[in-house]
Formats: C-alpha cells, sequence, structure tokens
C-alpha cells in the first residue's frame, strides 16, 4: 500500500487517516518539489562522483579489461 504525506516539524504526518499496526515496517520515499523532475536537482553525476578516479590505476596489464577474471581469480586467460 502507498500512502501519500509530507513532513511537519519535522515528523512524517500521512494525509489521510490511515492505522498501522505497532511496529510495521514502512518506507519513506522522498519526492521532488512539485513542478521540479529528479534529474532538476543539484546532486553531482555518477561520474562526477567518480571522476576523480579517472586514470588513478597505474602499472595494470593492457589486456585486464579482457582477462579480468584470470588476474582475479586464476582463470586461464582468453
Amino acid at each position: 500500500m502507498v500512502y501519500d504525506g509530507h513532513v511537519e516539524k519535522g515528523v512524517v504526518v500521512v494525509d489521510a487517516p490511515v492505522t498501522l499496526p505497532e511496529g510495521a515496517k514502512v518506507k519513506v520515499e522522498v519526492l521532488p518539489p512539485a513542478g521540479k523532475s529528479a534529474s532538476d536537482e543539484s546532486s553531482p553525476t555518477l561520474y562526477d562522483q567518480l571522476a576523480p578516479l579517472v586514470g588513478a590505476a597505474k602499472g595494470l596489464p593492457s589486456d585486464l579489461a579482457k582477462n579480468h577474471d584470470h588476474y582475479l581469480h586464476g582463470q586461464p586467460k582468453r
């Protein structure tokens, strides 16, 4: 079941009267403000978060992408 609600003084308040059993597990999803999409938020993209790591690995074998199972797990090379 999905119930709409809002935050009031730091507490999540369900808009419709609902009786939930004590100890019921719930999941709260924060939605973007009306009129804005999730992509409008100013959070950095995955690329922006990982950009400092680009090119950081040095001295790796040139065939690492093809043979990563060999280097990680000892499988025969392809």
